[in-house]
């Protein structure tokens, strides 16, 4: 099972995984509604900067399995573990994207750093995607249930919206570009589609922060308008030691629109 491209993490269920390379260890966390795919211009520059690149599909995104139950960030970061005991990696950078972020910020919380040494969280969703008593940062609890509302209505539809609002500007990527992103969200589960969105607007994990003792890094875009900046700036004061490396000529997918500077600085950071 240690080479496959798919892994068994309970009965009948398998995430789909891209493990490329050798060296130090960079496992990257897909944000909503995407897989692993995502990261394809990480995979193709770090792999020959001598880094080993390991990416996940979360159930019921990209090609892992999609089993009905639940789509929470418990499970997901149980099922994360799982990968890494059966390729039994070690001392890895947990590298996560927007709720991603928020899953890699949870598993450090949930399963105590086993077999983390880094985190990189980029445009995470985290500590809380929406506002909240305490917290006036992030979406009004309102938007989101607009997406709730248009997933259950017009999946397709809230996936392109998303893709508007991705990126800087609609132009900043190609019409190709937009729509492989686009393949990639509709490639998820309805069912794992809806029930993120709730996780996202309920999860709070503002007590997760001082629980991380790992060197962190966070890189986050001052134009992002799903993630705004404001929640890297509260991750960088709430998490000890952590960096802040700001982005100002990308949206929510720094990684694509700013990717020099996203593969250098995670390079730096990763050693």
């Amino acid at each position: 099972m240690k080479n496959s491209e798919f892994i068994e993490v309970e009965s009948n269920v398998h995430l789909h995984i891209r493990d490329w390379g050798k060296g130090k260890t960079i496992v990257f966390i897909p944000g909503w509604p995407l897989s692993h795919e995502m990261y394809e211009y990480q995979f193709t520059h770090l792999v020959k900067q001598g880094y080993r690149c390991v990416g996940i599909s979360l159930r019921g995104f990209g090609k892992s399995s999609a089993p009905w139950g639940d789509y929470n960030y418990d499970v997901f970061t149980d099922d994360i573990k799982k990968v890494l005991e059966t390729l039994d990696l070690k001392e890895i950078t947990l590298a996560g994207h927007s709720m991603g972020g928020a899953i890699s910020l949870h598993y450090l919380a949930r399963h105590k750093h086993a077999r983390v040494a880094r985190l990189a969280l980029f445009g995470a969703a985290a500590p809380c995607f929406t506002k909240r008593s305490g917290f006036p940062y992030g979406l009004e609890t309102a938007a989101v249930d607009e997406f709730i509302a248009a997933c259950i209505t017009d999946r397709p539809k809230l996936v392109d919206s998303f893709g508007k609002i991705f990126f800087h500007r609609e132009n900043t990527v190609s019409p190709k570009m937009a729509e492989w992103f686009y393949s990639m969200g509709m490639e998820a589960s309805p069912q794992a589609t809806l029930a993120c969105l709730k996780a996202l607007q309920d999860a709070d994990l503002r007590d997760a922060l001082v629980k991380v003792s790992v060197p962190t890094t966070i890189f986050h875009s001052k134009h992002d308008q799903i993630c705004p900046y404001h929640l890297g700036q509260a991750l960088a004061s709430g998490i000890k030691g952590a960096t802040l490396v700001p982005f100002e000529k990308s949206g929510h997918g720094l990684f694509f629109e700013e990717q020099d500077k996203f593969n250098t600085e995670l390079a730096k950071f990763v050693g």
